[in-house]
């Protein structure tokens, strides 16, 4: 795999995980670590990048179409949805740093668009929670690599 397909490759695995569709960037990021393709900091930034822009998109959902949530399209169902609210007036904005947690995260992020958390402070906890979440994967893949 060239370095350039491992880069496109994994910035769009990590836009489709963090959105409702299922994706797997996370193993992504440690066969990419492991097979030595591309740069890890380079890997790790659009990793991020791909990831943040995927919650981004959803944040958006939930800032303008929350009120279809109750349409059978609608990306999340309602339970999800509710639970995320849950969470959400019970620990406040900061639960957003747990946006790359699996089946979670994702409702938290359309949910801080409908609540209209302030888009710079959600990009900033979702981007400070996701980053650290690759870092952490591709230090996990590196120890791997060294036994």
């Amino acid at each position: 795999m060239s370095d350039l397909t491992a880069y496109v490759s994994l910035f769009f695995s990590a836009f489709v995980s963090a959105t409702i569709l299922p994706g797997t960037s996370e193993a992504a990021l440690a066969v990419m670590m492991n097979e030595g393709a591309g740069v890890p900091a380079l890997l790790i930034v659009l990793a991020t990048l791909g990831n943040v822009l995927g919650s981004v998109l959803n944040w958006f959902l939930g800032r303008f179409f929350t009120n279809f949530k109750d349409r059978k399209w609608f990306p999340i169902k309602e339970a999800q949805y509710d639970r995320a609210v849950g969470w959400f007036d019970k620990y406040g904005k900061w639960t957003l740093l747990l946006a790359w947690v699996p089946f979670f995260g994702d409702p938290l992020t359309i949910v801080a668009g409908a609540m209209r958390v302030h888009f710079g402070f959600f990009l900033l906890m979702v981007t400070l929670g996701k980053a650290a979440r690759y870092l952490f994967v591709m230090q996990a893949a590196a120890l791997i690599l060294l036994e």
